[in-house]
């Protein structure tokens, strides 16, 4: 799979993933032959580029939790960015209760785990699709927390809003990690923004304040009350995930299992109960994922490690013998470097090994 500039486009090539309109209506399919019609059509969708299929490659497998993803990000994204907009310039939201409502319908209580796939960004889009994932995020952990109600709405609520004000700051927003004065400045323009959006109940503005007092103090002293606040952490730990993990233009993002791996290593940063419920919410380590080893080999996940993601049994590709990383003298010598990739970000998997092999 390649991406390619929607300048360098050419009719007959095609599509590697699905185009939706803001209805969330399939203007083109995978595997759809681009003609110069649609390229002239794609081009007045602001998008930076598509992702190309090869000649001869196969469209690579999706389930629908993934055809269903794809959907609702692009749906939602048109959304969000409406409402951003009208807030941001003092006017009221048109829609923000029903997308609150709709994200935690679709991820609030789903009982199973869901492949987490980002989309490409631009400085554009940025804050939009950020927002939007750490709603979402939000949703499944709280989710996972057993979080329901009112406690609910306002989390993904305040997930959408806490980063309003970067719309005011785009080209500082899509850096991955922000130094403090960024932060504050970013904090400020969201803390006006928010002074001036009646509408908004107090304790949401509250919860958007703690959060990002997370980030500003977390070099600090933070008080034992901030730092072990259940909702603010949520949202943060939401936030940082999807900041490491944020597909950009620019550098190649963080991969799940380093962004979870860097989470439960540094406890005094990251809830600890909290980062757990976004590994029991999201796809990681999971059966037909293609790794690569401490020891330089690859290999296919063939068992997930319910207690441990980081110890699945593993099949080795070059001599095709297993490794049980469960067990504690495996452990020591080898262990997951980081999952393999395909060029849209999705984990490669391997059907057909799995298939011989994980019975």
């Amino acid at each position: 799979m390649l991406f390619i500039k929607v300048d360098d486009l050419k009719p007959g090539m095609r599509l590697g993933k699905p185009i939706y309109n803001k209805n969330g209506v399939l203007l083109y399919d995978r595997d759809t032959k681009l003609t110069l019609q649609a390229i002239y059509g794609i081009k007045n969708f602001n998008l930076m580029g598509l992702y190309i299929l090869e000649p001869a490659e196969p469209v690579p497998p999706l389930t629908e939790d993934d055809i269903n993803f794809e959907r609702f990000q692009t749906m939602s994204v048109f959304s969000i960015r409406e409402d951003l907009d009208l807030i941001a310039a003092g006017k009221k939201d048109k829609g923000l209760d029903w997308l609150c409502s709709l994200i935690i319908k679709n991820y609030g209580s789903l009982g199973r785990k869901i492949n987490f796939v980002q989309s490409l960004r631009s400085e554009e889009d940025f804050v939009y699709k950020h927002v939007l994932n750490v709603a979402i995020l939000t949703a499944l952990i709280a989710g996972e927390m057993g979080i329901t109600g009112a406690r609910m709405n306002m989390l993904v609520k305040a997930a959408i809003l806490h980063d309003i004000g970067a719309l005011e700051h785009k080209q500082v927003f899509e850096e991955n990690e922000l130094d403090h004065d960024q932060r504050k400045v970013i904090w400020n323009s969201t803390q006006e923004i928010l002074s001036k959006y009646t509408a908004l109940d107090v304790d949401i503005t509250r919860l958007i304040n703690q959060m990002q007092e997370l980030y500003v103090e977390e070099g600090g002293n933070l008080s034992e009350n901030l730092r072990s606040n259940p909702n603010a952490n949520i949202l943060y730990i939401a936030d940082s995930f999807d900041r490491m993990t944020a597909m950009k233009s620019y550098e190649e993002p963080t991969s799940e299992v380093l962004a979870v791996r860097t989470m439960l290593e540094n406890e005094e940063r990251y809830n600890p109960p909290i980062t757990n419920s976004l590994v029991k919410a999201i796809n990681i380590l999971y059966p037909g994922v293609c790794v690569e080893l401490t020891d330089g080999e690859k290999g296919l996940v063939i068992r997930e490690n319910p207690d441990n993601i980081f110890k699945p049994l593993v099949l080795n590709f070059r001599d095709n013998s297993f490794c049980d990383l469960d067990d504690p003298d495996v452990y020591s010598r080898v262990q997951i470097a980081d999952v393999m990739k395909t060029m849209d970000n999705r984990i490669k998997l391997d059907h057909s090994l799995l298939e011989t092999y994980g019975q």
